[in-house]
């Protein structure tokens, strides 16, 4: 019998056998030895590197629900059980600081276990999927999964305009252009954060600090987020304060994961936090971050794969480690193919049906409009690198919202005083 014979036969039994395995619940290696149960959130290995799939019970989303529940506030979702514990006393303070990629596993490489804040930190969380800013910080000043509130990534897709825009910066996608004269995004897919379900409660005054929202702080000059975080706890009320870090990751994303720059930051921040600390009474500090942070070390660009970007309906959106395609009809199978034969080692590709089916943007009840900002297939990133439609003319040296664990795995961190 020949080689081809019997690789063409070991081909169909491993496709019966997946097949079946499906329909059993079971889950099997893909062509890039990776593959998502619908109830995995089991760190897995992919050539060395730890890969992480959301745990809805243990992420930002039951972070918030905490909070809400201390304040006595339905809850929608799990709460996180090790917070609850230090929750059950009464504050009259609470401080949510966040801090912009500051992963577990850098805080440890950078930082070390003897630093502040790794001698403080509880546990490990998850980020939400994908790990990144937009989806994250949403679901944790809503308290709801990104399939809830469909604030889902950078770039998104909005059906009612047929086309992509920048979330924050209310751009068209790739341009400078404004979409319009309100915030086309919050107008799409509003929702109701934890501050205002708080001042309601009337149980304590809730504060936003940040560079840009809120009661606003210069970015260059974290001093003044810490000194307002004590202005407010030092005054009559009982306060909740959710305070907003862009650091360490807007350097990370110029420099690299590694720089000498970000370490100092990183430091720096672990320094200014303690000090903080230790001017506040009857205080829950509680710190952590959106997500990770990793090195890119490829750009990989959708102009430079002609056969590939034909098949596209339009520009990708997200985020260049977890890629949203919508393609042509008529087309699903040959761009599955095409992609897996050029990118089957570094991305997992998931058709859309598969996306909805493992729930990988959360439980709860679906935004209306969240299957429409979904195409055909998600493509997220297993190794260093990432996809954009062109060239830019500065390419980010980190980045998240991929599966790694560097990516995933974000702080805990309680400080009682």
């Amino acid at each position: 019998m020949g080689s081809s014979i019997i690789i063409k036969i070991f081909k169909k039994i491993v496709s019966l056998s997946i097949v079946i395995g499906s329909c059993l619940g079971l889950c099997f290696p893909s062509l890039s030895t990776n593959c998502i149960s619908k109830n995995d959130h089991c760190v897995k290995s992919n050539g060395g590197v730890k890969l992480v799939y959301t745990d809805y019970s243990n992420c930002l989303v039951n972070l918030s629900n905490s909070i809400l529940k201390y304040y006595g506030i339905n809850t929608e979702h799990q709460t996180l059980e090790t917070l609850d514990k230090y929750l059950s006393k009464e504050y009259k303070n609470i401080v949510l600081l966040l801090y912009d990629g500051f992963g577990s596993n850098l805080i440890k490489k950078h930082l070390g276990e003897t630093s502040f804040l790794h001698q403080n930190k509880i546990k490990d969380i998850n980020s939400v999927f994908p790990a990144t800013t937009v989806g994250a910080t949403t679901s944790l000043i809503t308290g709801k999964n990104p399939v809830e509130h469909c604030w889902l990534g950078w770039d998104i897709y909005i059906k009612s305009i047929d086309k992509t825009v920048t979330t924050y910066k209310n751009t068209f996608k790739g341009t400078n252009t404004k979409v319009a004269d309100f915030n086309i995004v919050k107008f799409e897919f509003p929702y109701v954060t934890i501050f205002e379900k708080i001042n309601e409660s009337e149980k304590a005054i809730a504060h936003y600090i940040s560079p840009y929202e809120g009661t606003i702080y210069d970015s260059d000059s974290p001093d003044q987020m810490y000194d307002k975080i004590v202005e407010v706890c030092k005054n009559n009320n009982k306060n909740f304060i959710y305070a907003y870090c862009p650091e360490p990751d807007r350097s990370m994303h110029n420099y690299g994961t590694d720089d000498k720059k970000v370490i100092e930051i990183m430091k720096e921040l672990n320094t200014k936090t303690q000090k903080m600390c230790e001017q506040l009474e009857n205080t829950l500090i509680i710190v952590t971050a959106d997500h990770g942070h990793m090195n890119v070390k490829q750009h990989i660009i959708i102009d430079d794969y002609p056969i590939l970007k034909n098949m596209l309906v339009r520009e990708t959106s997200l985020e260049p480690r977890t890629v949203n395609f919508f393609v042509k009809e008529g087309m699903q199978q040959q761009f599955e193919k095409e992609f897996n034969k050029l990118f089957g080692d570094d991305f997992i590709l998931i058709s859309k049906q598969e996306v909805i089916d493992r729930k990988l943007f959360g439980d709860g009840l679906p935004h209306k409009k969240f299957d429409s900002c979904l195409g055909d297939y998600l493509a997220i990133a297993i190794s260093d690198k990432c996809i954009d439609d062109i060239y830019a003319e500065t390419q980010l040296k980190g980045l998240h919202a991929g599966l790694t664990e560097d990516e995933v795995l974000i702080p805990l961190i309680v400080v009682e005083k």
